[in-house]
C-alpha cells in the first residue's frame, strides 16, 4: 500500500471518529429555530453598523495623517458622527425586529412584519430610560451595543408569547367578510397589548426596586462573558469549530454565528462610540476582523489553493479551480468546498482546519501588541484580500497582515495539496487505462 493511500485511511479515520459525535450536536444546532433567529437577526443589521462606521473612516483617516487635516477632522466630528445617532446608536431597535420577524417566519405566522414591529416596541419601553422630573427627556444611550442581548431576550419573546395567545385562539376574530390586513390587525391586538404590559412591568421593576434598567441589569450578568469572548483563546477555539464543521458538509459559519455575532457586533459598536468621542477602541474581536482577516477569500482562506488547482495537472483540480477563482477574490469559496470537495476530504483536514486557527492567534496578537490597529467599527465585506482590514482599521499594516494569511494558508496547503495532486493523477491515470481497455475490448468485438 502506498504512503499516499495510507495517510489517507489514517484521515478518513479520524473524520468517522470526529463525525460520530460532533455531527449529531451541529445538526441539532443548525435546527435550532432560535438560535438561527437570533443568528439571522443580528446578521440583518451588518448593513446598518457599517454605514454608521463610515462616519469613522475620516476620524480614522484624521488620525493617520494628523496635522492641519487632522484638526479639521476633529473640528467637524459632529457632522461625521451624525448618521451615527440613527444607526449604531440605535442598533438594538433594528436587531429587534429582525429577530422576531425571523422566528415568526419559521414558525410560519401569518404576520411577521407585525411581530417585529411589536418586538420594538418592546424594545424601546425596556431600553429606554424617562427622565423622572421631565417626562420629555428620553434617555436613548441603551438602545445602541448595551440593548442588543435585550433585543434578543425581547425579539424571542415577542413571539413565543403572542404564538402561545394564537394557539389556544386568545385574540380577536373578525367576520371573514372583513378584510385580511385589517383582521390580522386585530388579531394581534391583545398579545401586542399583554407584551407592551409586561414589558412595562418589567423595565418598572427594575427602576424601582433595582435602581437601575432592564439592560444595564442584562450586561451585568453577561459580563464575564463578555469579557472572555474577545481574548485569543476564544477566537481560536470559534474558528475550530466553524472549520471543523465545514468539513462535515455543516455551513460552520451560520452555526456558530448565533453563538458569537452578538457579542462581536456589539464590540464593534463599542469601538465605534469610542472612536467618535475622541477615544482609542479597545476590543480586537469584531464582525470585520472575523471576516476581514480570519475568513479572507472565504472559510478556510483557499485562494491560493485555488491558484494551485488552476495550474494543476490534474484535469479534475484544474476544472474546478477556473471556475473558483472569481468567486473566491470576493470571498466566496463555496464552489471550492464542494466542488473540490473540501467536505470529507482527508487531504484538506488538517490545513482547513488547523490552519486557520494558527492565522486567528497570529492576528489576534499582532492587533493585541499594537503591530496592527484595531478596528474603528466595521467595514463592507467580500472584497479583494485586504481592501475590508484596511477599511476596518485605517491601517495600511491591516492590509498586509490580511494578505499575509492568505499567503501562509497557501503555505499549510501546498503539502497536502501536491498528495491530494498525485492521488488525483493516479485516479485519472487508472480512468484513463480502464477507457482505452474497454476501447481494446469494443474493437475486438466489432472485429470478430
Amino acid at each position: 500500500m502506498s504512503l499516499v493511500r495510507k495517510e489517507n485511511l489514517k484521515m478518513q479515520a479520524i473524520q468517522n471518529a470526529l463525525q460520530k459525535w460532533l455531527f449529531p450536536i451541529a445538526q441539532k444546532l443548525e435546527q435550532q429555530r432560535h438560535l438561527q433567529s437570533v443568528k439571522d437577526g443580528v446578521v440583518a443589521i451588518i448593513p446598518i453598523i457599517i454605514i454608521g462606521s463610515f462616519c469613522m473612516i475620516p476620524v480614522g483617516l484624521g488620525n493617520l495623517f494628523g496635522g492641519g487635516f487632522g484638526a479639521w477632522v476633529n473640528d467637524h466630528i459632529l457632522i461625521f458622527n451624525f448618521p451615527t445617532y440613527f444607526t449604531t446608536n440605535i442598533m438594538s431597535l433594528f436587531s429587534a425586529f429582525f429577530i422576531a420577524e425571523s422566528l415568526a417566519k419559521r414558525y410560519n405566522m401569518k404576520s411577521p412584519s407585525m411581530l417585529g414591529i411589536m418586538a420594538v416596541l418592546v424594545q424601546v419601553v425596556l431600553c429606554v430610560n424617562v427622565d423622572p422630573e421631565n417626562s420629555m427627556i428620553f434617555d436613548i444611550t441603551s438602545l445602541g451595543s448595551e440593548g442588543l442581548f435585550v433585543s434578543i431576550i425581547g425579539g424571542l419573546l415577542v413571539v413565543e408569547i403572542t404564538r402561545f395567545f394564537e394557539k389556544y385562539n386568545l385574540t380577536i376574530r373578525m367576520p371573514d367578510s372583513v378584510p385580511p390586513m385589517v383582521s390580522e390587525s386585530f388579531s394581534s391586538l391583545i398579545p401586542f397589548a399583554f407584551n407592551v404590559i409586561l414589558a412595562c412591568a418589567v423595565a418598572l421593576l427594575c427602576t424601582t426596586y433595582a435602581g437601575t434598567t432592564f439592560p444595564k441589569i442584562i450586561i451585568s450578568l453577561l459580563a464575564p462573558a463578555i469579557s472572555s469572548m474577545d481574548s485569543v483563546w476564544a477566537v481560536a477555539i470559534i474558528i475550530f469549530l466553524t472549520q471543523l464543521l465545514w468539513v462535515f458538509g455543516l455551513h460552520g459559519a451560520a452555526i456558530t454565528q448565533s453563538v458569537w455575532a452578538p457579542f462581536a457586533i456589539t464590540y464593534a459598536a463599542e469601538n465605534a462610540a469610542a472612536v467618535a468621542a475622541g477615544v482609542a477602541p479597545e476590543h480586537i474581536f469584531t464582525y470585520g476582523f472575523y471576516f476581514g482577516f480570519l475568513q479572507v477569500s472565504g472559510s478556510g482562506m483557499t485562494l491560493l489553493l485555488v491558484i494551485m488547482m488552476c495550474r494543476s495537472k490534474a484535469k479534475s483540480l484544474s476544472s474546478i479551480g477556473k471556475v473558483g477563482i472569481i468567486p473566491s477574490f470576493f470571498g466566496i469559496n463555496e464552489p471550492i468546498i464542494f466542488g473540490l470537495p473540501v467536505i470529507m476530504n482527508p487531504f484538506m483536514l488538517i490545513p482547513f482546519v488547523l490552519g486557520p486557527v494558527i492565522v486567528s492567534v497570529i492576528s489576534y496578537e499582532a492587533m493585541a501588541t499594537g503591530l496592527v490597529s484595531l478596528p474603528l467599527g466595521e467595514a463592507p465585506g467580500f472584497l479583494p484580500p485586504g481592501f475590508q482590514a484596511f477599511l476596518l482599521t485605517m491601517d495600511w499594516k491591516a492590509a498586509v497582515l490580511a494578505i499575509f494569511n492568505v499567503c501562509l494558508m497557501g503555505l499549510f496547503y501546498y503539502p497536502f495539496f501536491k498528495a491530494m495532486e498525485a492521488d488525483e493523477l493516479r485516479k485519472e491515470k487508472e480512468a484513463e487505462a480502464e477507457e482505452l481497455k474497454a476501447a481494446e475490448a469494443k474493437e475486438k468485438i466489432e472485429q470478430a
